[in-house]
Order: structure tokens, then C-alpha cells, then sequence
């Protein structure tokens, strides 16, 4: 069974937390951890970008001039391509799909992997708990300062019970805060740290263990 340090609010280490080896203890696997990766945000991709082809502009109704006679080229309509105010050919439309599918099981693995990795990089970091005496920063900024990685990035993991503290949090640079049951491989891989109490360790062991 894995194990890391524990420590307190105040940085000192208070024991240790034995960590379930079917979600911290498995082998990585880069691919895998890439392909979610990348299908996660393109799922989370808005389409902004948007064009008109000819069949969407406005006007062109009439042929510009006759077919024959004028010794000019032959045009059908001003919503031609070819024209100033006409449609576009290939643009970007807002029917694109650029989402990507990815089965739960390989989801689930990936979350684990990732876990994994930061245990085995000691960048995984656990506490007593994550309740402060109020929900002001500067509680939470006294506490990144004392726990290892204080001038890292960190993903601030938090129970239900504990979502307080998520408001002495939101103000900290560097920092963000999720729910135990909300964690996924793209917030994992954006910060260095993760920081979980040992509350939501066990949340995040009933959640994730297979």
C-alpha cells in the first residue's frame, strides 16, 4: 500500500496516510492519459467562429445581367463566392462537431494514472483537514505557505462537508479548488499540487477505486 505524509493547517507533519494502491498505485500509461486529455477538451471546445455559405446571404435573386451579349462573364448571382458580399466557401460554421468519445472505463483509468503519477512525484499531498476558522484568504494563504509546493500551482481537493473553505481559496493565485467528486484529468495535469484532506481521500477512494 502507498503511502504520504500528513500534515497539519501549520505545515507540521502529523503522520501518515496509507493510500488505496487500485487508485494510487497504477501504472501509467501516457497514451491513454493523452487521449483523454485531449478528447476532454474538445469536448469543452464552444464554437464561436461562424460563416455564411451562398444559400444563407442575403439577396442575389436575380441574375446580375443577361447571359449573352454584354462581353461579360456569365454570373448567375451576388451570392456567388467569387463576389464582394457573397457566400463563403468553406468556412467555419457553428454544425461542426469537435467532440470526442471516450468510454467511462478509459475516463476512469486515466484519473487514475494521473493520481498515481503525482504520488509517485511527491506532489500529492495530504492534511488532517481543510476547515479554517474563517473563510477568509488569508487562513488559506498562511496554509499554502506552510505545506510543501507553496510557490507551485495547486489543486485544492475538498469534501462536501468542507466547500468553505473553497471561498478562502478562489482569491489565492495559483490556486483553484474542487469537489472530490468533480476531479478529472485536465485539472489534475493543469496544476503541479494536489492537497486533499484525509476526507476527501477516502471520497475520492470510494469514488474512483474500481
Amino acid at each position: 500500500m502507498a503511502e504520504v505524509k500528513r500534515y497539519n493547517l501549520e505545515g507540521k507533519e502529523t503522520g501518515s496516510v496509507t493510500l488505496s494502491d487500485d487508485l494510487f498505485a497504477r501504472e501509467v500509461k501516457p497514451h491513454v492519459v493523452h487521449e483523454v486529455f485531449v478528447a476532454q477538451l474538445a469536448n469543452g471546445r464552444s464554437l464561436i467562429s461562424s460563416t455564411k455559405d451562398r444559400s444563407e446571404v442575403r439577396g442575389g435573386g436575380k441574375k446580375p445581367w443577361k447571359q449573352k451579349g454584354t462581353g461579360r462573364a456569365r454570373h448567375g448571382s451576388r451570392r456567388s463566392p467569387i463576389w464582394v458580399g457573397g457566400g463563403i466557401t468553406f468556412g467555419p460554421t457553428l454544425n461542426r462537431v469537435f467532440g470526442k468519445k471516450v468510454n467511462k472505463k478509459m475516463r476512469k483509468e486515466a484519473l487514475r494514472m494521473v493520481l498515481s503519477d503525482k504520488v509517485n512525484n511527491d506532489v500529492f499531498i495530504a492534511v488532517d483537514e481543510m476547515r479554517f476558522d474563517d473563510t477568509k484568504t488569508k487562513q488559506a494563504a498562511k496554509m499554502r505557505a506552510a505545506l510543501p509546493g507553496a510557490n507551485a500551482t495547486a489543486l485544492i481537493v475538498l469534501t462536501k462537508e468542507e466547500r468553505e473553505a473553497a471561498r478562502a481559496v478562489e482569491n489565492l493565485p495559483k490556486t483553484e479548488a474542487i469537489s472530490a467528486e468533480s476531479l478529472n484529468v485536465r485539472d489534475l495535469l493543469k496544476f503541479t499540487y494536489v492537497i486533499a484532506s484525509e476526507a476527501a481521500i477516502e471520497r475520492m477512494q470510494k469514488t474512483y477505486s474500481k
